[in-house]
């Protein structure tokens, strides 16, 4: 229970500051914030082409024997041949992020360790899967640029 509490405030900790950059205004934002929104999910990118949807890298806690030992980080995009396919992605953005953190939260909790590689194929293909279901269909193909752990010790 201990390590679900630590994992879950190590994904508050990432995620409140733009939670409290939103402010008060129950998700109104002005044109001003919508373009600075943008260029944070940008900043990401590791692709020059058109087709390429950057996303900010997923960071998951490492527990072991009730600790939090480091960090797993996961940096990654999407690539959309298809304009309006491309268009639906980039719309569900935040829905597909909050899927990727938790599904990436209970793989890392389950399955990486501080002494061994993670899977990086495995990674791949959950985040794939969950990037087909949400569309629906095929067509957009998750692209991962660096699967790394940052050990505390």
């Amino acid at each position: 229970m201990r390590a679900i509490v630590l994992a879950l405030m190590a994904v508050l900790a990432t995620t409140a500051p733009s939670l409290a950059a939103e402010g008060g205004d129950h998700g109104k934002k002005t044109d001003a914030q919508k373009q600075k929104d943008k260029a944070n999910e940008n900043a990401h990118v590791t692709s020059d082409s058109p087709t390429y949807l950057g996303f900010e890298p997923i960071y998951t806690s490492i527990i072991e024997a009730d600790s939090a030992n480091g960090l797993l980080m996961i940096g990654f995009g999407i690539d959309v041949p298809d304009a309006t396919l491309r268009a639906e992605v980039d719309n569900l953005r935040p829905k597909l992020r909050d899927l990727y953190v938790r599904s990436m939260m209970f793989y890392t909790s389950a399955n990486v360790r501080s002494w061994r590689q993670p899977d990086a194929v495995v990674i791949a293909d959950k985040l794939q899967r969950i990037t087909d279901a949400m569309l629906k269909r095929k067509g957009a193909k998750v692209l991962l640029a660096q699967v790394a752990i940052r050990l505390n010790h």
